[in-house]
């Protein structure tokens, strides 16, 4: 079982629009929900779920707004969770921002949204692309649609039928970001690679799709173990993936949906060798200066170039008369966050770039007490992965037989990386 009735209230617990779905839990239950949440607020109990008799509130908070679904002991809150978490989407897709005004200008539309998502308690259609093929923002509009179309029914509901285009297209771009901590004396504490396959799909008709990847366990299966394979860890698919294809025989395949969107997800829990390495000597002068000596190395192989590198470095909050000397790129003082920005516009493999900062620091501070945040650096490295991933084919078969273009671009960026100051 699901969600009883939802309501979405304003900062002070005022109802400002709902929806009864079961009629089995009185509306005006309601009313006990903000004094339940000021009482868990003040004993410090922050919890999405809270109970009073045999009510149990499920919520969630956007902006200035809480999202509250009502329901009976058995329901399956994490579905209640994410069906609230997909309204939210749905609502933004449809009036940009989700405040209390957005709710008070578009009462019509949020009924009738209201009505398609959720049916006696079930969550439905929750496909913003789908709902706005007929519920449009024109409130006038929604009687022209008389039945839902022909997407919401069929078994493939995350695409409609009908779909044209003069020039079949796919492009494809493999992203990994790269997550690393360094310590202080360098060595390397964290690191992993959380990778993703975004698509963008513009094909007529119903195509299938077969994505071949260097797999692992796909090679080990097909006796190719010796080739260069790559084990993907925490993966998760977009819900056109035929899951049971995949576990039979790693094949990833799929009729996409129309546009762009995410195929799949992965981590790859690896050591990683960082790829641009930042070295750097402090030196403090008894509260009048410190001078900062800043290297750079890309340690990634030459035929590879990172794009727009920014090195931000930590200074201490009374920093000032800020003077810099650097064999490439350009450097920025930023005040409002305590850092300087070393920025290299392109920075090829096997390069190591020198920069020099002097800062005056007028007031008698003591160091310590300010802690030292660590060096943090940003990258994009195109037509390279860190992980190896390959894409090994990408089949388009849709029965009028037209040939497509797959377009494959791979891209290695920063995530969380950080190098620790000593």
């Amino acid at each position: 079982m699901s969600a009883s009735a939802v309501y979405v209230l304003d900062i002070k617990g005022k109802v400002l629009i709902n929806r009864n779905y079961r009629g089995d839990i009185d509306m005006s239950a309601i009313d006990k929900f903000m004094p339940l949440l000021m009482d868990r607020e003040e004993e410090g109990q922050m919890t999405p779920i809270l109970s009073h008799n045999n009510v149990t509130f499920v919520f969630t908070k956007h902006n200035n707004l809480y999202l509250v679904a009502t329901t009976k002991k058995n329901a399956n809150v994490m579905l209640v969770f994410s069906f609230l978490h997909k309204i939210v989407q749905v609502f933004i897709e449809y009036f940009k921002d989700l405040e209390e005004e957005s709710i008070r200008d578009n009462f019509v539309i949020i009924y009738e949204l209201m009505d398609e998502v959720m049916d006696f308690g079930y969550p439905q259609t929750t496909d913003t692309r789908i709902l706005q093929e007929y519920i449009t923002q024109e409130g006038h509009k929604l009687e022209i649609a008389p039945r839902p179309p022909p997407a919401v029914t069929n078994a493939v509901s995350w695409r409609s039928d009908g779909i044209k285009y003069r020039k079949n297209e796919v492009f494809l771009d493999v992203i990994e970001s790269v997550n690393l901590l360094v310590s202080a004396n360098g060595n390397v504490l964290r690191s992993e690679i959380v990778g993703a396959i975004k698509m963008r799909v513009y094909l007529s008709g119903m195509p299938e799709l077969r994505l071949g990847l260097n797999d692992k366990v796909l090679f080990e299966s097909t006796g190719r173990g010796k080739s260069k394979s790559v084990e993907l860890e925490d993966v998760k698919f977009h819900q056109c993936v035929r899951l049971s294809r995949f576990e039979n025989d790693r094949t990833i395949s799929f009729v996409p949906p129309d546009g762009e969107f995410e195929l799949m997800s992965y981590r790859l829990n690896t050591h990683v060798k960082p790829l641009i390495w930042v070295e750097s000597v402090i030196e403090r002068h008894a509260h009048s200066r410190v001078e900062y000596m800043i290297k750079a190395k890309s340690q990634f192989k030459r035929r590879s170039t990172a794009n727009n590198v920014d090195i931000v470095i930590p200074v201490p909050q009374d920093a000032d008369s800020p003077k810099f000397k650097t064999t490439v790129g350009s450097c920025k003082y930023s005040p409002e966050s305590n850092t300087v920005v070393w920025t290299i516009k392109s920075f090829p493999g096997g390069k190591e770039y020198l920069m020099r900062a002097h800062f005056g620091l007028p007031s008698v501070m003591s160091e310590d007490s300010e802690g030292k945040p660590p060096i943090h650096v940003k990258f994009e490295i195109p037509y390279f992965t860190v992980s190896g991933i390959q894409v090994r084919y990408l089949k388009i078969i849709e029965k009028s037989g037209y040939q497509a273009l797959p377009w494959v671009r791979y891209i290695t960026q920063n995530g969380d990386y950080q190098l620790r100051i000593q």
